[in-house]
């Protein structure tokens, strides 16, 4: 191991041009002193480095490089997708990206079809916005972006009442369902259409952002995209957590193939495993129920190729390179939890990196 260049302050995205120039992003996000947006640097021989882009949206989430140009991730509200070129210059492919909430918009990669597919996050949890969207690091807001499935679907009616500063009852207190904003109830059959741009979703447009079309609906946190050699497409999918109205216990972060048409469970499955199993009840409040009632209705949620450990904040991935000790084999990198934020309190999870082969 050896060191290429340091310094940065919260990089997220590492991508290589066709002479093997690397581009690092930083996310831009202002924590402990740092300052507010996002940059793209090319690194030279020696690890010096020249600013291609910066006053990106942050957090910049994904970078990729493909015929000639930087594809970047901004995934502050309203979140874009960009096309940088080494001159600088900027030209929004796609605008006004879900937001804000829990998750944002995540890693771009360019498909054999050269079609620019992207994953969006979850604006919640599970399904239902609560009051951590006031705990939840940079959040700290109401109202709040909710959910917008990839599918039509069929509501249950499972409402949470919670104390709110936008609580809807006389008392304060303020009811909330699944897919709607904070304070809004929801009631059993009630329908919600598809929508498009979706959240929990890959979705996929033409190179200049035209074309957008849903790929697949229900992975909760697909950080990481990436195609394998073989054309197969894979995701880091991060599970959800032990906190805010429809909390859950113990859920994994996944390895998906992403399939075109398929959906991933969210927020109703996990892996393939229904959220009522025992093994995901929550501390922090009652064991969820389904808040979807059609579950016939939709193609059967996959289960993953692999689950990591809860709470290990699956990321980036890459296939180790031919003629390398690791040849074959997928390398995953694992931020590590945010406990107590998003679980209760505990040994940290130590895991740095991970790596297998794809099946």
């Amino acid at each position: 191991m050896e060191l290429v260049a340091d310094r940065f302050t919260f990089p997220t995205g590492l991508t290589f041009d066709e002479q093997g120039v690397a581009y690092v992003a930083e996310a831009g996000l202002p924590f402990g002193g740092a300052p507010p947006g996002g940059t793209v640097w090319r690194l030279g021989p020696d690890g010096e480095r020249t600013s291609v882009a910066h006053g990106l949206r942050p957090p910049v989430t994904g970078l990729t490089w493909h015929a000639g140009a930087l594809y970047v991730s901004e995934g502050g509200h309203p979140a874009r997708l960009s096309r940088v070129s080494l001159d600088g210059t900027r030209e929004t492919l796609l605008e006004g990206l879900p937001g804000p909430g829990n998750y944002h918009l995540n890693m771009a990669v360019v498909g054999p079809d050269a079609k620019l597919y992207f994953s969006q996050g979850a604006m919640t949890n599970l399904g239902i916005v609560g009051l951590d969207a006031y705990e939840v690091g940079w959040l700290r807001r109401l109202p709040h972006g909710h959910d917008v499935p990839g599918f039509d679907v069929t509501l249950a009616g499972v409402n949470v009442t919670t104390p709110g500063p936008t609580g809807g009852t006389p008392d304060g207190e303020a009811v909330t369902g699944a897919f709607v904003p904070f304070g809004t109830p929801t009631e059993p059959g009630q329908r919600v259409p598809a929508g498009l741009p979706a959240t929990a979703a890959v979705m996929r447009c033409n190179l200049d952002g035209t074309g957008l079309e849903l790929v697949a609906w229900g992975l909760r946190n697909a950080y990481g995209l990436g195609f394998l050699p073989d054309g197969r497409l894979l995701a880091t999918d991060q599970g959800s957590d032990d906190r805010g109205s429809r909390p859950i216990g113990d859920a994994p972060d996944l390895l998906f193939e992403v399939r075109a048409g398929c959906w991933y469970g969210w927020p109703d499955y996990v892996g393939g495993v229904p959220v009522t199993d025992e093994r995901f009840r929550p501390e922090r409040g009652p064991h969820p129920s389904f808040v979807l009632a059609d579950h016939e209705a939709l193609p059967p949620p996959q289960p993953a190729l692999l689950a990591f450990p809860p709470h290990v904040a699956a990321v980036k991935f890459d296939l180790a390179p031919p003629g390398s000790a690791l040849c074959g084999s997928l390398l995953v990198a694992l931020f590590g939890d945010e406990a107590p934020m998003t679980a209760p309190r505990g040994p940290p999870t130590r895991c740095t990196s991970a790596s297998g082969t794809p099946r």
